[in-house]
């Protein structure tokens, strides 16, 4: 699809992400930002600019390529702003706090849209700047700080209340908004513009090959094997909730059910979880795969018995969409979106039985239920085809865009 008009620029704004180079200079995100996403501003704008911060670490070029996707600086503009949350001396700096409202506010004022992502500092501070210059934005909501500020520590309890009323003001008179999930983040966020739930997911595979593979393994499945689960996420954020499946892990371990693996592919320290993991004895069970590159999730998934999605803060997470279009049985916690997609039964809460509810999952995982579970998950994941959420996110960023030419005009 061709620009629609190759005069307008687009900022895109999110201080979620971080920028990585190798020592080629060649620039990479991580996987929630491939081409895909990009080509979707792309299409509409030919001049775009992102606002992210920067990883400080220079990779070495072949890493780089087989964990990272690839960032096309030729194509879009970086915009660096300043890291100020990785120590307290940082994110005091008055000075560095200063440049990040400078590169901001400079950044808006130069441009004919502006795209943020919430939540995120960066993206509060833009919308502050769009609103004073009278640009055109939208709001991408993919997530909920209430969540992950309550469930981060007695501080991140202390300041959640202060960030759902920002992010709920800062929603409610937005004029255009698009919600990651279909029903929870609206719930909570409410809109008074023009909206839509629209998963950032998209898939494009759905070969009956697939599910026929994903059967085919279960049948096979002898009580001899470990069950092996997996989860996608950062290793070094609690609200990941992967030491709750440790701590089951533990506790059917005690009661002799010791034939589970559970496998985790992410980024980050995994010092936190491999230490409770050798507190509660489970060391042996729990296998840390580090990175993969986003075609290597999905040879992975092809190689799980069960996913599981333990977050006490999500959108609507890609990582389970993904696991549920290879045929995955997969439960997930009581959070975000995840209840729109697992089923009740396998939803677990997040209050004190949880390891009693992860337990009474894990072990009513028989072969039939896998195989009904497994049939479920793949048609539900249809729900998420490319073709169909791509043209109506397309036609909303559109109208988006022809607001904005009216209220430039």
């Amino acid at each position: 699809m061709p620009s629609y008009n190759i005069n307008m620029k687009l900022l895109f704004v999110h201080d979620g992400e971080k920028l990585k180079e190798d020592n080629q200079g060649t620039y990479y995100t991580d996987g929630s930002y491939n081409q895909k996403v990009w080509d979707r501003y792309l299409d509409i704008f030919e001049d775009v600019s992102v606002i992210f911060r920067k990883d400080p670490k220079i990779y070495d070029p072949e890493y780089a390529k087989s964990k990272f996707e690839f960032f096309d600086k030729e194509r879009i503009n970086f915009i660096e702003i300043p890291t100020l949350s990785t120590s307290i001396s940082s994110f005091l700096s008055i000075n560095q706090r200063v440049k990040m409202e400078r590169v901001i506010k400079d950044s808006v004022i130069q441009c004919n849209y502006l795209i943020v992502r919430l939540p995120s500092h960066a993206g509060n501070i833009a919308v502050k700047y769009a609103k004073k210059y009278k640009k055109p934005y939208l709001i991408e909501v993919v997530g909920c700080p209430w969540d992950s500020l309550w469930n981060h520590s007695l501080k991140g309890k202390a300041l959640a209340p202060g960030a759902l009323f920002s992010l709920r003001k800062t929603v409610k008179d937005a004029p255009f908004v698009i919600y990651v999930t279909n029903e929870f983040l609206q719930n909570r966020y409410p809109n008074s513009g023009k909206n839509i739930g629209c998963s950032d997911v998209t898939l494009t595979e759905f070969d009956d090959g697939i599910i026929k593979k994903r059967l085919d393994k279960i049948n096979q499945f002898s009580n001899q094997q470990n069950l092996v689960i997996g989860t996608t996420a950062a290793v070094d954020v609690k609200y990941k909730g992967q030491q709750y499946i440790i701590e089951a892990l533990s506790f059917l371990r005690k009661q002799g059910i010791t034939n589970i693996e559970y496998q985790l592919v992410g980024g980050g320290n995994k010092k936190y979880l491999e230490t409770i993991s050798k507190q509660l004895g489970v060391e042996e069970q729990v296998k840390f795969l580090g990175t993969l590159q986003h075609r290597q999730v999905f040879e992975w998934l092809d190689q799980l018995d069960v996913y599981v999605q333990p977050s006490r803060q999500e959108g609507l997470p890609r990582a389970l969409v993904e696991a549920m279009s290879r045929g995955l049985p997969a439960f997930g916690a009581k959070t975000g979106g995840i209840p729109e997609l697992v089923e009740d039964e396998y939803i677990f809460s997040n209050t004190k039985d949880y390891i009693n509810e992860i337990c009474r999952i894990i072990t009513s995982l028989n072969k039939d239920v896998m195989i009904t579970q497994a049939l479920r998950n793949f048609e539900e994941s249809k729900k998420y085809d490319k073709q169909i959420i791509e043209k109506h996110r397309s036609n909303f960023l559109y109208d988006f865009f022809e607001s904005g030419k009216k209220e430039t005009s």
